[in-house]
């Protein structure tokens, strides 16, 4: 007797299936369209990994040049007086802190000029 492929075929289908649950029409129905969906599903979510990224880092930006601009100085400014007064705090941290405690972020802004 052969041996023939229906219990991983099963497997197979299911698992395939199962992750494209919720999409739309044939894409959660059909196996061919369900596998093809999925395919570019994931290269959408790895490629989306990175933009979020990018989008987080120019939202810090943003962030950073509104509260520059407050103190007198814009964002480019701000950061080349950070750098030479030797701060090193990323633009995360420092966008936090200007949108949360602005007391902090007014040493931070003098600190910059204080450099330049």
């Amino acid at each position: 007797m052969r041996a023939k492929t229906g219990v991983a075929r099963h497997r197979r289908t299911k698992r395939i299936l199962k992750s494209a649950k919720g999409y739309r029409s044939a894409r959660h129905r059909r196996l061919k369209v369900a596998k093809e969906a999925t395919l570019r599903a994931g290269a959408m979510a790895y490629v989306g990994r990175r933009l979020k990224k990018r989008q987080f880092r120019s939202l810090w930006i943003v962030r950073l040049n509104a509260a520059a601009r407050q103190h007198g100085l814009s964002y480019n400014r701000l950061i080349h007086g950070l750098s030479k007064a030797g701060v090193t705090v990323d633009r995360k941290e420092l966008s936090r802190i200007a949108y949360e405690d602005g007391a902090a972020f007014d040493s931070f802004v003098e600190m910059a000029k204080a450099a330049l």
